[in-house]
């Protein structure tokens, strides 16, 4: 499974790494994906999310309800 945030949509970003003799490779910059475990009382269960640390921040900001009702309105699953 790709590294990519649940909440977010976040996806890695793809680049160049550069290196002294200016010679070019491919490189690719990953979001720093968790695997959490959150209680949801609408629900009566724990749902498991893959999320990103500023997902994790959006969460403790919004919390939990707000964020699962926006993520069945896109129709993601969990």
């Amino acid at each position: 499974m790709s590294r990519h945030c649940q909440v977010l949509g976040t996806a890695p970003s793809f680049g160049k790494s550069v290196s002294h003799s200016h010679k070019r490779t491919s490189r690719r910059w990953d979001p720093n994906v968790q695997t959490k475990h959150y209680w949801v009382p609408s629900l009566g269960r724990n749902i498991t999310l893959r999320v990103s640390a500023r997902g994790i921040k959006t969460i403790d900001k919004l919390g939990i309800e707000a964020v699962v009702a926006d993520m069945r309105a896109r129709g993601e699953k969990f």
